[in-house]
């Protein structure tokens, strides 16, 4: 099965018998916020015990102080679209974001909403701002059609959200590489709300796009709803390398060992996805 895991969805699944997991298949879902639809069955892709962790539970882990972990990746946040969400994060600016494309643009490649706003928790209060529809630049305005490493996108905020430091951006990403995922919109997670925090490996790379972008494997667990999440290298100033695109699986509710046929896949901010990142935040004009 595959899955473009950002935006939260009804466990309707599609499952390939007797074909390779790498086959594309279309995802049916519909997109509904956790208030709105319990589920039952809920896609979550774990590899062997659940590793993910509240921002309390990993700094006890890791000895860390909890309130400085919390402050330092705060700009983890919700991207919230008419009734859809993902996950972004505040990329070099403060009111600049970063996320999969398939967040803003459904399986048709139509908007997902006319007006779509980030939100995030800091000092115990949440934010939210609306986002710049038209200063959307993306691998793709219809994500679902075409290969994974084109489904990355940038956006602006109407206005700055003032006293969070953004993500600064990693240099380099390569196999076998440490790695926090570090997101918000898991739905499994806090009401698809709750900051979720692990330490995992990047593992193969799966394909390269001509725009510069690569596709990795990796092992931390994630839940539907998260996508556009930040892969971040480096702690003490977190630096994203990646985002979370979606998994793949042919064991999708069900925990089962990292492998070929059940894995996480995030997309790198290389070549035109880093440009795109550094022309917005230096308040550069693209070309679409």
């Amino acid at each position: 099965m595959f899955q473009k895991g950002g935006m939260h969805a009804a466990a309707i699944c599609v499952f390939l018998f007797g074909i390779s997991v790498q086959a594309s298949a279309v995802p049916l879902f519909s997109h509904k916020l956790p208030e709105t639809t319990p589920l039952k069955a809920v896609p979550v892709v774990v590899f062997g015990k659940n590793s993910r962790r509240s921002v309390e539970e990993f700094a006890a882990d890791q000895k860390l102080d909890a309130a400085e972990l919390r402050a330092r990746f705060a700009g983890s946040g919700l991207i919230e679209c008419g009734d859809a969400h993902g996950a972004g994060q505040l990329t070099l600016a403060n009111d600049l974001v970063t996320t999969a494309a398939h967040v803003f643009f459904d399986e048709k490649g139509a908007p997902r909403a006319k007006t779509c706003f980030f939100s995030i928790e800091a000092r115990g209060k949440e934010t939210r701002v609306p986002i710049d529809l038209g200063s959307i630049v993306a691998g793709s305005t219809n994500p679902y059609a075409v290969a994974a490493v084109h489904d990355w996108a940038v956006a602006r905020l109407t206005h700055p959200i003032e006293g969070i430091t953004p993500y600064g951006l990693a240099d380099a990403t390569r196999s076998n590489m440490p790695v926090e995922f570090v997101a918000r919109g898991h739905i499994d997670w806090g009401d698809g709300r709750r900051l979720s925090m692990e330490k995992c490996l990047l593992h193969d790379q799966l394909s390269a796009g001509a725009e510069g972008t690569r596709e990795f494997s990796f092992d931390c667990e994630t839940g539907d709803g998260a996508s556009g999440g930040a892969l971040v290298m480096g702690t003490n100033k977190p630096a994203i390398g990646a985002i979370l695109v979606g998994w793949r699986s042919n064991k999708p509710l069900r925990s089962a060992p990292f492998s070929r046929s059940h894995y996480n896949f995030a997309v790198t901010i290389e070549g035109a996805f880093k440009r795109a990142v550094v022309a917005a935040a230096s308040k550069v004009v693209v070309a679409k």
